[in-house]
């Protein structure tokens, strides 16, 4: 079917997402102006059907509220993607924005790792910390059960900077999501 639905409430967050991998409705809200933004972004240049509606502790700050939605989002794709089998499983994608070059490289393998590599040139933008970027790929990969790999190459405008990695991000995901109509890709013939 390659839908899902997920939620998960704790003391600090409410979330639900809704994911289709074929497309569909987009709606997010976070209370993050510019977390919006990039899951927005990630939703459409990946082509999936998303909604998210987080409620967080914003008066801590955006910590718990991004990386609660990279754990749900995570779980939504490990769910859609069910066994794995008949997709390409693999992924990767450059993605110019402006002055900012982004790669990100992905491979829906059911062992989840992170490596994250982007010194973002401020701080923050918006109401948004940059840092929590690393954070919410770590979320959404290790619960994905992916493999992610992220590379900023260069910029100067942190915006254009987090755009181009959720970007190539979604592109690399949009490729390994391909179906290709044939069992796991593997030579052990499971994952």
């Amino acid at each position: 079917m390659r839908t899902a639905q997920e939620t998960r409430k704790t003391k600090e967050t409410d979330v639900a997402v809704s994911l289709s991998l074929d497309g569909g409705t987009v709606d997010i809200s976070t209370g993050i102006g510019f977390f919006d933004h990039m899951l927005h972004a990630f939703a459409v240049h990946g082509g999936f059907g998303l909604q998210v509606k987080t409620i967080g502790d914003l008066y801590v700050d955006g910590h718990h509220t991004v990386e609660d939605t990279g754990i749900v989002l995570g779980k939504a794709f490990a769910q859609a993607f069910g066994d794995r089998s008949g997709i390409a499983r693999f992924g990767s994608f450059y993605v110019p924005m402006d002055e900012a070059l982004a790669f990100a490289a992905v491979d829906v393998s059911g062992r989840p790792f992170l490596a994250f590599r982007a010194n973002f040139s401020q701080e923050r933008t918006g109401e948004y910390d940059l840092c929590l970027t690393e954070e919410f790929m770590r979320a959404f990969a290790t619960n994905a059960g992916i493999t992610l790999h992220v590379r900023l190459e260069y910029g100067a405008n942190a915006h254009h900077e987090a755009e181009a990695i959720f970007k190539a991000v979604a592109h690399a995901l949009r490729l390994a999501a391909t179906q290709t109509g044939e069992g796991v890709l593997s030579t052990k013939g499971s994952l």
